[in-house]
């Protein structure tokens, strides 16, 4: 594997947009900062109408769906640039908590989306509506286009929904492909590309199939996953992770192997460890977490309660609560 030179920002701000979970009475700590009822009353969100409180209205509440994006802005020699990693699940939800936030997308300069399912990118569709044809360029893998489904033991295959390149590039967007690890913002920033699978145990999503020459055909390592990674001076890597199919422990251990820095500053995102299929191997992923030793570890979206519990037993003092709204400022 041929090492990158990847450039040190001086700072990086991560501002979750869409999670599986909103939680208002969650209070800030060190390097994060929440949005949560006190802040809210106060003015931090906008005031929706209701008939039942004429006289004040109650709080724009942010929306926590089943998907997942984050809002990235990194401050490189002193020059604040914004990142948008992936959109959420639904066409609005992701735009609404931006509205709500006071976050304008028109400060977007490049999106990334981690693989093709659509709890990752349907927001695009928010996005273009907000926008208009902004040219922004999206960054995938050439995989990211493929048509999937999931069987489950007892169920119909149930085939997810997909979108394509003229959708795409007809609501504006400049797709750019890249298999192999890539660089925004003058080195700054890394999109992985394609993840090296090299732990035993993350073996990929048994039952997911892709539709490729006509036919259904097993597709369990979906290789279109892929991570952004930056690099703080001193403190190491921060990975964002949008489901981490890769394996999350493969995603940060490439990261590791591709720049040569060894120290883990933060492990943010997806790392699809929930239900019978993934649950065994939270116990692993635990372990190598240990061997990883994170400074901050913020597990979100598809991890699972399980694995959630067990990361912060073990990491009491890396592990934070994942919300929507919050930020996480490194």
């Amino acid at each position: 594997m041929t090492r990158v030179e990847i450039e040190p920002v001086d700072r990086v701000e991560i501002t979750v947009l869409m999670d599986n979970l909103t939680d208002a009475l969650l209070v800030d700590q060190e390097a994060i900062a929440r949005v949560n009822w006190p802040k809210a009353l106060n003015g931090a969100l906008p005031t929706a109408a209701a008939r039942v409180s004429p006289e004040s209205g109650v709080p724009d509440a942010l929306v926590a769906e089943p998907g997942f994006s984050a809002l990235v802005r990194i401050t490189v020699r002193g020059r604040e640039h914004t990142l948008l990693f992936d959109t959420g699940v639904s066409p609005n939800g992701m735009v609404e908590n931006m509205r709500r936030l006071g976050i304008s997308p028109g400060d977007i300069e490049a999106i990334v989306l981690s693989h093709g399912h659509w709890d990752h990118v349907t927001g695009m569709e928010g996005v273009a509506r907000v926008l208009g044809r902004a040219a922004l360029p999206v960054m995938i893998h050439p995989e990211f286009w493929s048509r999937r489904r999931i069987r489950f033991p007892g169920l119909d295959p149930a085939e997810l929904p997909s979108t394509s390149r003229p959708a795409l590039e007809g609501a504006g967007f400049e797709i750019v492909e890249e298999r192999h690890p890539s660089f925004l913002l003058d080195s700054s920033v890394l999109i992985t590309g394609e993840v090296d699978r090299t732990t035993e145990f993350e073996t990929g999503f048994q039952g997911h199939d892709a539709l490729r020459d006509g036919d259904w055909q097993p597709d369990p390592l979906i290789l279109d996953d892929q991570a952004l990674v930056v690099r703080l001076p001193e403190r190491g890597l921060v990975v964002l992770s949008g489901c981490g199919h890769a394996g999350i422990v493969n995603t940060v251990r490439h990261a590791q192997k591709l720049t040569g820095e060894r120290k883990i500053a933060a492990i943010i995102g997806g790392f699809h460890l929930s239900g019978p299929m993934f649950e065994p191997i939270i116990g692993p992923t635990v372990h190598a977490f240990s061997e990883l030793s994170p400074s901050l570890l913020v597990p979100a979206h598809c991890t699972g309660w399980r694995a959630v519990h067990q990361l912060a037993a073990r990491f009491p003092d890396a592990f934070v609560q994942c919300a929507v709204g919050m930020t996480i400022e490194l």
